[in-house]
């Protein structure tokens, strides 16, 4: 059964989706397109490369999380170097390792650039992004020609780091540098969980299946004092304000709501029963989901 899929953003927290995507391998389903914000777009992207579910899983369960808080040189300088990266880099940490351990992935599919993944003239990956320079929602890589940059020929891993790039924590991307430079960062400022985007006026030939991340438990950083907790929980509000009071009837229906155990957005010191326990989170509600879902029903009700 082909279906296509939108990946909720939630950084850390996105271990849950995998759980999702094993449970919906299991009912047989196989992806047509994915979408997916911050990392969403991590989960959505290794799809849409080639990578089944089994192998995500792996991948996500040997990451060494802690690496993708990486520091830059200016982070070396004592007491300073934090409140330097901010000024200057606009980010606490650089994102490469993030972007260099998915070009990696990725190449070991065969894939690196929009082109590798383009099918009937179209991306079979949509990623998420926000231009805060021109205040706009961009959806990669259709949008890249507002640029001046060829889509075919620019890396998935790029548009992936553009997504994930939460403020103030991670250095933003900039684009057109030297005439009119734009800073990319994470799309959850706009749109976290982007479900429409697949959408058709007509009657679909498959369904459009969402996974959408929340908190069932509250979380807060371990101090609120300083200007560097302060910003964390900034950002976590931020990126945790839920969509859910914008769906309709017929977007509800189709969602998987998968609860996200109080674990924080940036918690890179996750350990291994936290990540077995989002894993099973978001297994456990993607079987209940299933076991009602029904896409007769669905465009019967809903979309004729």
């Amino acid at each position: 059964m082909y279906a296509d899929l939108v990946c909720k953003g939630g950084g850390i927290k996105g271990i849950a989706l995998v759980g999702a995507l094993s449970c919906f391998e299991e009912y047989g389903y196989t992806w047509k397109k994915t979408a997916g914000t911050s990392a969403g777009a991590i989960v959505a992207s290794l799809i849409a490369v080639g990578y089944k579910a089994d192998e995500i899983r792996q991948i996500m369960y040997k990451i060494d999380y802690k690496k993708f808080a990486d520091s830059n040189k200016l982070q070396s300088i004592p007491i300073v170097g934090p409140i330097a990266s901010l000024f200057y880099s606009k980010g606490l940490h650089s994102g490469n390792y993030i972007e260099n351990f998915l070009t990696e992935k990725f190449e070991l599919k065969g894939k690196k650039y929009f082109k590798d993944i383009y099918e009937n003239g179209e991306s079979k990956l949509k990623v998420i992004a926000t231009d805060v320079t021109r205040h706009k929602l961009i959806v990669l890589p259709d949008d890249l020609v507002e640029y001046n940059i060829n889509p075919l020929t620019f890396e998935i891993a790029k548009a992936v780091r553009m997504s994930i790039s939460i403020p103030f924590f991670f250095n933003p991307i900039i684009l057109n540098k030297k005439n009119n430079p734009s800073y990319i960062v994470d799309g959850g400022l706009l749109s976290n969980f982007p479900i429409w985007i697949f959408d058709v006026n007509h009657k679909p030939r498959w369904p459009t299946f969402g996974l959408n991340l929340y908190n069932d438990t509250p979380c807060a950083t371990s101090d609120s004092h300083g200007l560097i907790p302060y910003l964390i929980d900034v950002m976590e509000t931020m990126l945790a304000t839920s969509e859910e009071v914008y769906f309709k009837d017929s977007d509800s229906i189709r969602i998987v709501n998968i609860p996200t155990l109080g674990i924080n957005t940036i918690n890179f010191d996750i350990t291994n029963e936290e990540i077995v326990a989002l894993y099973n989170s978001g297994y456990n509600s993607t079987k209940k989901f299933l076991e009602k879902w029904n896409f007769d029903s669905y465009t019967r009700n809903y979309r004729l």
